[in-house]
């Protein structure tokens, strides 16, 4: 939304807090703090830990304003760095989301010894530098009080530390179970899947069934009443250290590396040949290099990240979304190993890409409306939407148009009925089903809602690159 006559927009996932709010003006990114948030802001800004934070990268580069601007309602405003691209959690792999937990309780167990604690512990406060996370939400630090829990101990459970357990217990994909509820996995929905023998896996009895048993006991109680039981018993900063050290070393031990799969392979068994995708490769190379340097790419369908690393030799940052997780985890354990801070990997089903979510369906904006992209590449996907989920020529033209930025350049591949892919496609279903999926439909759809540069014929005969100009 935007206020009247001041150009700010404020994020509109960001109003739980009210001590705390983020809005963007003129293209910065800004943080509204009040009286006692301001206060605990310029501590922690004076401390060496934060400061060693920021200087490692580990949290979002962030700077008061001063002097406080005079139209400004809150006590002190901060100017925060621009993340390349926000995600979210159940678009990550579960390598991306056991390292951001880390990260998490890293800067937790920081805060600790230096005082502070973090009054959240959501998955949503962190996000990505191509494959390295970053902590972004600065509000969330306030001092420790003795006697008092980690607040955010029951969000970092819902939202970090219960899909890690899912997917590495029993080889469930989280990423369903974090799309359905912006809160994440309550322990009762989890304790039902650990039962008998189950309960027993590490972290499941502590974490699941007697962190439920805790929350249905005082339910009824009040925040200050379950403070005061804890003091009266002893508990103090030196326990949720502990707390936070123990439950680190349980996220460490957790993993679920990618089993087979058609796609992990994909490269090897799709058909190309060594003539098709060095031919391929120049043509997506001479495409990005002539883009003029764009600011973000999207690579839909990226698979194994061959035509994400050409593109990011001249992006300024490239998106790849793959549907499958294992590919995705694969992909981004390689992008970490490699130390890239500009390719950014994501799960999603481009057939059913991330809607909007959360309070009034905008709390968590959908990704269509957070790409919008000065190069698209559409490289190998339009006959698997178009044949296996069955969506119309002329939407997947719409949507790739959708994706990207007027006068931004299109990069499409269109497979031929007759190819090998197509026809493996075509096996199972009804003669006739699709009587439009042909090369001139698809050219003339194309050429509707862009001008087309160049077309090139793969030396195969059965594959056809686009070069386009969007709304051209």
């Amino acid at each position: 939304m935007v206020a009247p006559d001041t150009g700010i927009r404020v994020e509109p996932g960001s109003f739980r807090d009210p001590s705390n709010r983020v809005f963007h003006r003129d293209g910065e990114v800004l943080r509204g703090l009040a009286d006692r948030a301001a206060r605990d802001w310029r501590s922690l800004a004076a401390s060496d830990f934060f400061r060693t934070l920021l200087a490692e990268g580990k949290v979002c580069g962030t700077q008061e304003l001063t002097p406080t601007p005079v139209d400004a309602p809150w006590a002190a405003v901060l100017r925060h760095e621009r993340i390349p691209f926000v995600s979210h959690p159940y678009e990550w792999s579960f390598g991306m989301l056991r390292d951001a937990a880390l990260l998490h309780l890293e800067i937790l167990r920081a805060a600790l010894a230096a005082g502070f604690t973090t009054k959240d512990g959501s998955a949503y406060n962190l996000q990505w530098r191509g494959a390295s996370p970053v902590f972004i939400d600065v509000g969330s630090f306030e001092p420790c009080r003795d006697g008092e829990p980690w607040a955010g101990y029951r969000q970092f459970c819902q939202t970090l530390l219960y899909p890690l357990l899912l997917q590495a217990h029993l080889g469930v994909d989280f990423q369903p179970w974090l799309r359905a509820r912006v809160d994440g996995i309550e322990p009762d929905q989890l304790r039902r899947l650990f039962g008998g023998a189950r309960r027993l896996l590490p972290g499941v009895l502590t974490h699941v069934h007697l962190h439920g048993a805790m929350q249905r006991r005082n339910a009824r109680s009040t925040t200050a009443d379950v403070r005061a039981q804890l003091r009266a018993a002893g508990y103090s900063r030196e326990l949720v250290s502990a707390t936070v050290r123990g439950i680190e070393k349980l996220v460490r031990r957790l993993d679920r590396r990618p089993g087979g799969s058609h796609w992990s392979d994909y490269q090897r068994t799709c058909g190309y040949s060594v003539q098709d995708r060095q031919a391929k490769e120049r043509f997506v190379e001479d495409a990005m290099a002539g883009a003029g340097r764009p600011a973000l790419a999207l690579d839909l369908g990226a698979n194994d990240g061959r035509y994400a690393r050409i593109a990011a030799r001249h992006a300024g940052y490239v998106v790849a979304v793959e549907q499958e997780p294992a590919v995705v985890d694969e992909l981004y354990r390689a992008l970490r190993a490699e130390g890239e801070r500009r390719i950014l990997p994501l799960v999603m089903d481009l057939a059913d890409p991330s809607p909007g979510g959360g309070w009034r369906g905008v709390e968590r904006a959908g990704f269509a409306e957070r790409a919008r992209a000065d190069v698209v590449l559409a490289l190998a996907v339009v006959h698997h939407l178009a044949i296996g989920r069955n969506v119309p020529l002329v939407e997947l033209v719409d949507q790739f148009v959708q994706l990207g930025t007027p006068g931004g350049r299109l990069v499409v591949e269109f497979v031929h009925p007759e190819d090998p892919m197509v026809r493996r496609l075509l096996a199972n279903r009804p003669d006739g089903l699709f009587p439009d999926y042909r090369r001139e439909t698809f050219e003339r759809l194309l050429a509707a809602r862009c001008r087309i540069e160049r077309r090139w014929e793969l030396p195969s005969g059965s594959r056809t690159l686009y070069q386009a100009v969007v709304g051209g």
